[in-house]
């Protein structure tokens, strides 16, 4: 059996550095520095508008319920990756029993996880909304959200592997860290491609297909809309077609909104599994070189970008979260009936469209 350890994140693989050799001082500072401010950032940011959505949960639209548990997806990746990263680089070792180093392993990659899959059912209740929104209007609202309860499910077990690779060992006389083992060559090959394919690849390649017929499926509604507009004003639109206007514009804004989250997290997330795969694919990797370390660190801003993501597009929530921070009362009253609006909108504007041709 051969030891690796992970030195910057959960599933960073790097070959074991023999006995207690010291680290790169300047290096490692480098890391702190980094991860101090995304740890701080992504807190304050998911933990106001977690609070901000927690006190409109009576009133949360369905877009903002995936929102909100993307948000505690967030926070476990703020919370259990990047803080026990941040305390592993000031203590150089870990520090805590063999149990903790199993549950906080497991909690990394839960974090992942629930993260990546959150942004993937997100899309597909998108794609469903704008693509088979008759569907959509006709169902009922559950009291448990199935695709949000799925992506919990699925990330709960598909981190357990994690609490049987990972183990606290001696890595020198009296020296100890939360190290896996795997055999040489194919153990660590095989668990970083396992882990890019189920946490990256997939997921990305089904929300390109959803992103892909949603954007075709507006392309269509657009140039339908516009053709009736162009028709001659002796025939009357009626009041249910009247309405596809302003629905284009709230379904344009979610589309987009959702767009921009997947683009962020393909832009956090690509170079640091790219390194990965790097690292155990060819021997030669430079994988205690700074850009390896900064790449693989630069992945948790993910974390940060979301919730500035959805503050940007929701209009009125970035100063009811102010509001909030200061402790103001925010008005409840406020409407938040937008994909409401939407999705039955949208059954009323094909429906009104189909009929007009």
């Amino acid at each position: 059996m051969a030891l690796f350890t992970v030195n910057v994140s959960n599933i960073t693989l790097e070959s074991a550095l023999p006995g207690d050799e010291p680290r790169d001082e300047r290096l490692a500072q480098v890391e702190i520095a980094l991860l101090s401010i995304i740890f701080i950032t992504a807190a304050i940011l998911n933990f106001g508008l977690l609070l901000v959505l927690w006190k409109r949960r009576k009133q949360l639209s369905r877009m903002r319920v995936f929102v909100f548990h993307l948000c505690v997806a967030d926070l476990v990746v703020t919370f259990f990756q990047v803080c026990p990263q941040l305390m592993w680089d000031i203590t150089d070792r870990f520090v805590g029993p063999d149990i903790l180093c199993r549950a906080v392993k497991y909690l990394q990659v839960v974090g992942m996880f629930a993260s990546t899959y959150m942004i993937v059912v997100m899309t597909i209740d998108r794609y469903q909304a704008i693509c088979n929104p008759m569907v959509t209007f006709q169902k009922r609202r559950a009291r448990w959200n199935g695709p949000v309860c799925a992506a919990w499910c699925v990330s709960l077990i598909g981190s357990l592997p994690q609490i049987f690779i990972f183990s606290r060992v001696e890595v020198a006389p009296g020296v100890y860290d939360c190290w896996a083992q795997f055999i040489k060559p194919w153990g660590p090959r095989a668990y970083v491609t396992w882990t890019t394919l189920v946490i990256f690849v997939l997921p990305i390649l089904v929300v390109i297909v959803c992103q892909v017929r949603i954007c075709r499926t507006v392309h269509i509604n657009f140039h339908m809309k516009t053709q009736h507009v162009a028709e001659p004003v002796s025939k009357p639109l009626s009041s249910r077609a009247s309405s596809v206007a302003g629905v284009s514009k709230a379904r344009v804004k979610t589309v987009k909104m959702t767009v921009v989250i997947v683009l962020a997290y393909i832009i956090c997330w690509t170079p640091f599994f790219t390194v990965q795969l790097w690292s155990v694919w060819d021997i030669e990797a430079p994988t205690q070189t700074a850009t390896f370390t900064i790449l693989m660190l630069l992945a948790s801003l993910n974390s940060c970008a979301n919730p500035c993501i959805y503050l940007l597009f929701s209009g009125k929530l970035p100063k009811t979260l102010v509001a909030l921070m200061c402790e103001a009362q925010p008005d409840m009253k406020e409407s938040i009936q937008e994909e409401a609006t939407m999705v039955s909108s949208l059954y009323i504007s094909l429906k009104s469209l189909s009929d007009c041709r």
